[in-house]
């Protein structure tokens, strides 16, 4: 049941249903209006299942995304689904995610996010990042609110949420340091929003260029509103050396993978990071904060090497990539084993073994 189809979310949805050894049927709306996706999507996805059980009778099992008020939802269609258990996969919360400037926090979608956990048999989370973050922010979000606490029930919602990965197609990617420029490329392969810090990689990218070093650029990713100003003159300073600009289709991305040295993070929030993974297991040195998911992400004895504390940091670790090109491809290629246990051949059967057992718990 996803409500916000698209992104990541598509990819993880069709992902499992392509390699999974279940038969799985999606029930999804269009990756738009994600307010209300969150508000309304449970009740025209429950009318959709409703007619669907109606034609081909019960499914076994129901997996709901972050997006989905799944409280909702159960309510909605509890005749259709039967004895079904009902896993709540968090692919992200709206109680962490970081606050746009000139926007204020609204409770509504942390609640949510919050009422479907307590509806589900199962709550997956993507990372044990994610999972620690929520729990431990889960309390503030609760005190604000006058009367009846629902802190006694976090911990029996604790009990049913567990970890497993995001799954990713790594096998479509071809292999390490394929198409390698004679000039280092730096990869930006993140959504261009604010969550991301494209302002931050911006004024990162432009010290850098600053200082005479010699790199190419590409900058792809999906484009929701305008350019960040920042990109608009990183592309303005570097003209011809910014090789990649805006979307890339999936043959693009993949050829960009192949030839990228480096990819950096500068985000606001990460709970799991496919874009970094994929560009790791294609060979590219990683310069990710030392905080969120990253620090799960890489192995304890290369982290002083990729990941960064604060600005200056960042700076260092860049030069240190673009000066040390034979040792930053060495630690990519011992980095990429890491990456390779969230390719489908692992994860999907991964999934399909926990809701085996869940299937027969209930």
């Amino acid at each position: 049941m996803e409500p916000y189809f698209g992104g990541s979310h598509r990819a993880f949805a069709e992902g499992y249903a392509r390699f999974s050894r279940n038969d799985v049927t999606l029930f999804t709306h269009p990756s738009t209006f994600w307010k209300w996706r969150m508000q309304g999507g449970f009740l025209t996805l429950a009318h959709q299942f409703e007619q669907a059980v109606a034609k081909t009778g019960r499914f076994d099992l129901i997996v709901a995304s972050s997006m989905l008020d799944t409280a909702r939802f159960v309510g909605t269609a509890r005749k259709a689904i039967g004895y079904a258990p009902v896993v709540v996969y968090m692919h992200e919360n709206q109680l962490t995610y970081p606050i746009p400037p000139r926007a204020d926090f609204d409770a509504t979608y942390s609640i949510t996010n919050w009422v479907s956990m307590t509806a589900a048999d199962l709550v997956l989370f993507n990372s044990n990042f994610h999972r620690e973050v929520w729990f431990a922010s889960l309390p503030s979000l609760l005190n604000i609110f006058p009367d009846e606490p629902h802190g006694s029930i976090i911990g029996d919602v604790i009990e049913k949420s567990e970890v497993l990965p995001v799954g990713i197609d790594l096998r479509r990617i071809k292999g390490i340091g394929s198409i390698r420029n004679s000039r280092p490329l730096i990869l930006w392969n993140h959504r261009w929003e604010f969550d991301r810090g494209p302002d931050i990689f911006a004024a990162a990218l432009i010290d850098l260029w600053k200082t005479g070093a010699q790199f190419n650029l590409a900058l792809a990713g999906e484009q929701f509103v305008s350019d960040p100003t920042g990109f608009r003159d990183l592309k303005a300073l570097m003209g011809d050396r910014v090789v990649h600009y805006g979307y890339a289709s999936e043959e693009e991305y993949v050829a960009l993978l192949g030839a990228a040295d480096i990819v950096v993070s500068t985000s606001r929030q990460e709970f799991f990071g496919i874009s970094v993974a994929e560009a790791v297991y294609s060979g590219a040195f990683p310069v990710l904060p030392d905080h969120l998911v990253y620090p799960e992400r890489i192995p304890p004895r290369y982290r002083s090497y990729c990941l960064y504390t604060n600005f200056d940091d960042l700076s260092e670790k860049l030069l240190w990539a673009l000066s040390h090109r034979d040792d930053a491809a060495r630690i990519a290629s011992e980095l990429r084993p890491a990456m390779a246990r969230f390719d489908w051949s692992v994860v999907a059967p991964a999934f399909d073994r926990r809701f085996e057992v869940l299937s027969r718990m209930l």
